[in-house]
């Protein structure tokens, strides 16, 4: 059974669900530290309020074969984001912020909703900004019978003190490690200190989790890091791979995604405007093998036609 249910029979949940409300009126929940009041309102970056706003929910097939088994990934997009990427493949959620705003009581109907179609997790897409609505929803999710794992899907730009009303409560880290270089992230999403923050909050999610176990092929607790390559080597591959086997493990789960296609506004930016290559590839996947990371993803490279090995 999940640790959510341990916080919840022990009234810890209520303590964190109080501290994490509290930080909505004068928000820090991200490294935007935008300090509006969004129990007043939607503002700051993401631009969202007091409650949850969804797009879309639903079990999803195309995750990582460890997270999708046989009944899908439960998964719960949450509109809006805090990092503003060029090239978002979620453009219209992300940016355009189309979803549906809802109560914590119909949020937690969400996730056992998904847990009765057979999803072998609830899968919490773009939750940084949402982490106090998500934590208002487990108690009604609990009482009415969740028990699946619960799994933090981020772009990684997460601030370790809003991860810490986590601990205990996620089961599942998957971050993106997005850039090694500061200025690449600045230029792409507006975030000079994403390579900092990320290895802050990486840090932090193996802290609490460790690395990914998998039971009967499927993920039950750990970290998973996806690492997305760029054209140009944007996102300084070798670096993001040093980081993580030397500061955190050789052992974490990596994977290593070949899916780059510009979308948004990455048309205005030449060296991002067009997909990777074959070669770029290569070379990434050298470096991660350099690096001393071999627990890849069984379909890392399958565009290319490549096999972990």
């Amino acid at each position: 059974m999940s640790g959510y249910h341990a916080l919840y029979a022990a009234g810890i949940l209520r303590r964190r669900i109080r501290e994490a409300r509290a930080l909505l009126r004068d928000c820090v929940l991200c490294p935007r530290l935008c300090r509006v009041n969004r129990l007043e309102g939607r503002g700051g970056v993401c631009r969202t309020g007091a409650l949850a706003v969804v797009s879309a929910y639903h079990p999803h097939f195309g995750e990582e074969s460890c997270l999708v088994g046989s009944g899908g990934s439960g998964t719960i997009f949450f509109t809006s984001c805090s990092l503003r990427c060029l090239f978002c493949q979620n453009w219209e959620i992300s940016h355009l912020r189309l979803g549906e705003e809802i109560g914590p009581e119909r949020l937690g109907r969400m996730m056992v909703e998904l847990q009765t179609m057979g999803c072998h997790n609830v899968n919490l897409v773009t939750p940084t900004h949402m982490v106090p609505q998500i934590l208002e929803a487990l108690p009604y999710a609990v009482e009415r019978g969740l028990t699946v794992p619960l799994l933090y899907n981020t772009g990684g730009y997460d601030r370790v003190e809003t991860l810490r009303l986590l601990d205990g409560v996620v089961d599942l880290y998957m971050p993106d490690i997005k850039y090694a270089d500061p200025r690449m992230a600045a230029r792409y999403s507006g975030a000079a200190d994403y390579p900092e923050t990320v290895r802050r909050a990486v840090r932090e999610m193996h802290r609490q989790v460790g690395d990914l176990r998998i039971e009967n092929g499927l993920a039950t607790r750990g970290l998973l890091v996806r690492h997305l390559v760029m054209p140009g080597d944007a996102a300084g591959t070798q670096e993001v791979m040093r980081f993580l086997a030397r500061e955190i493990s050789q052992d974490t789960y990596v994977n290593l995604m070949d899916q780059y296609h510009p979308c948004g506004r990455a048309f205005r930016h030449p060296r991002i405007a067009r997909p990777i290559t074959e070669v770029e590839f290569r070379e990434a996947l050298e470096a991660a093998r350099e690096e001393g990371i071999h627990r890849l993803d069984p379909n890392v490279g399958s565009r290319f036609g490549f096999q972990k090995c």
